[in-house]
């Protein structure tokens, strides 16, 4: 009978944790793979771009946070846009009005007075795409080896570091965790 009830715990044992981590499989939330591909072609984590991007773009649809594309913060005021011509048109009256350091564009709100450099206009930055593919580069240009992700997330907000910098990291590493399921390591520079 005690062999028996030691087999019960252990078959118990097991299947708990095979639940435990199917329910934490269900939680985990895996980046799209344009999201896998940009992180790959930089080598960057793909988790680390997609928790950037909901940090930076997100919005509530149907009950789920997910970044949006056609998102623009001008002078620190977020505007979501339904299409990629509502978003250029606005962005273009915004760099009229003379914003360019203050204007953020698109699923991983690039810059676009310290980034237009990286395309032909600053619509560009709108297509979704491209605007990964920016992110990501922003992003590894930021992290320095031997260090984890996290500096490099909060250079990637703010190259100069700081509070704000240290703020972002913590709210990043948050959509992190939602990403992993867990919390997040952040140590293998390529994941």
């Amino acid at each position: 009978m005690v062999a028996s009830m030691s087999i019960r715990h252990l078959v118990a044992v097991c299947l708990g944790g095979l639940a435990l981590s199917s329910a934490m499989a269900e939680t985990r939330e895996i980046p799209p793979p344009a999201y896998q591909l940009a992180a790959h072609e930089a080598g960057v984590p793909s988790a680390v771009l997609y928790a950037i991007a909901l940090q930076e773009s997100g919005t509530h649809l149907r009950g789920k946070q997910i970044p949006w594309p056609w998102t623009l913060n001008v002078a620190g005021q977020p505007r979501r846009f339904q299409t990629i011509e509502a978003a250029c048109s606005d962005l273009e009256k915004a760099l009229e009005a003379g914003q360019d350091s203050r204007i953020d564009v698109g699923l991983g709100q690039i810059n676009v007075g310290y980034h237009a450099h990286r395309v032909a206009h600053p619509c560009d930055l709108l297509d979704p795409y491209r605007n990964l593919t920016i992110a990501a580069t922003i992003l590894r240009e930021q992290y320095r080896s031997g260090e984890d992700w996290l500096p490099a997330i909060g250079r990637y907000h703010r190259p100069a570091g700081g509070v704000p910098a240290a703020r972002y990291r913590r709210v990043v590493r948050q959509h992190l965790s939602r990403v992993h399921g867990a919390p997040a390591s952040l140590t293998n520079p390529r994941r």
